[in-house]
């Protein structure tokens, strides 16, 4: 039976997944940080079937030791990782001269380290097996950069970083790598993220409707079941991340006229 490891398991994208994978048949094991999110995401999960095969684990993925043990604990219960998808993530808008240190430092670390350290939970025995399969989950955010958004930007950007050159090491070794580049979605972050975005950036990024969590689980899963690389959302994201250095600077021309009208009015 195939055990699918989900970071960020408890709400959002990373639960709309463990609801596709529940419906095949899957055991799957959970991380977050709050344990109220991860029971109540646990007994959804579970209906219609044991709750023996949903585990769930507190854990802060930006800490390596408690990521690496709950990892091992969901092995040791359900047998290897089979799939491990890294949707555990924050978003902090804020402009540069105003965001904290600490503020920048714990997206880096949730966002980049977070998904470093579960992979590298996994990794070995998937060489090992030569089978497994891991995405990464980006953002739109990961593709271009966005007024308010230096350290998710930063943090997402350095993902897609990793997740190229990982894909190199892995091949020879059986080992899948993929990452994904979600628009906005409509998740409890997002909700939380609209009250702190800069007036500038809503006014970049608020003119496309965000994606249902469903809609982009469905299309992570299913680039997963493919073996795909990259996943895109759209075609402005298809175009970013395809034609990137070609289409950047037309945008970069608009957004810098769209910030600039709007900074004229404060």
């Amino acid at each position: 039976m195939t055990h699918v490891i989900i970071t960020g398991g408890s709400s959002g994208i990373g639960l709309a997944l463990a609801r596709i994978y529940a419906a095949r048949g899957a055991r799957i094991s959970l991380l977050a940080r709050s344990l109220p999110a991860l029971e109540a995401a646990r007994t959804e999960l579970a209906k219609g079937r044991s709750e023996d095969a949903i585990r769930i684990e507190s854990a802060d993925v930006a800490d390596e030791d408690q990521t690496l043990a709950a990892i091992r604990k969901c092995e040791d219960a359900f047998g290897p990782c089979d799939i491990l998808i890294t949707s555990a993530g924050i978003v902090e808008p804020g402009r540069f001269d105003t965001l904290s240190s600490a503020a920048f430092n714990r997206q880096l670390q949730t966002n980049l380290s977070g998904s470093v350290h579960a992979v590298r939970a996994v990794y070995a025995g998937m060489k090992e097996r030569r089978a497994g399969r891991i995405m990464l989950v980006s953002s739109g955010a990961g593709l271009i950069g966005i007024y308010g958004y230096t350290a998710y930007c930063a943090s997402k950007f350095a993902l897609h970083g990793f997740a190229e050159a990982l894909r190199s090491e892995a091949k020879p070794h059986g080992v899948c790598i993929s990452v994904c580049f979600p628009p906005d979605t409509e998740t409890p972050q997002f909700s939380r993220e609209l009250e702190q975005r800069p007036l500038e950036a809503a006014v970049v990024m608020g003119r496309v409707a965000p994606w249902s969590s469903a809609t982009v689980a469905l299309r992570i899963a299913r680039a997963i079941d493919k073996g795909k690389f990259e996943v895109f959302f759209g075609w402005s994201l298809w175009a970013l991340g395809r034609l990137g250095s070609a289409v950047k600077p037309v945008l970069n021309w608009w957004f810098d006229r769209a910030i600039q009208r709007i900074s004229g009015r404060h």
